[in-house]
């Protein structure tokens, strides 16, 4: 069984960018880490975003965006 889940660009960059970034080696060998792990790669698959040379860029407009006023 699947579950789909609708994100905004800048909530995908965002978590994409969080998950590559954060050190997740307190979760070895978890059923977490394989589930985060999964999200990461279906998020990769999704955006061309991280294979360009602004993505940093990107990602601090898109956190900009998502921030609350």
């Amino acid at each position: 069984m699947s579950v789909v889940i609708e994100l905004t660009k800048d909530e995908a960059l965002v978590l994409l960018s969080w998950l590559s970034n954060n050190d997740k080696s307190f979760l070895e060998g978890t059923a977490e880490q394989r589930a985060l792990w999964n999200l990461e790669c279906l998020l990769e698959k999704q955006l061309a975003d991280p294979f360009l040379d602004n993505y940093g860029q990107l990602v601090n407009d898109a956190k900009k965006r998502l921030k609350d006023p």
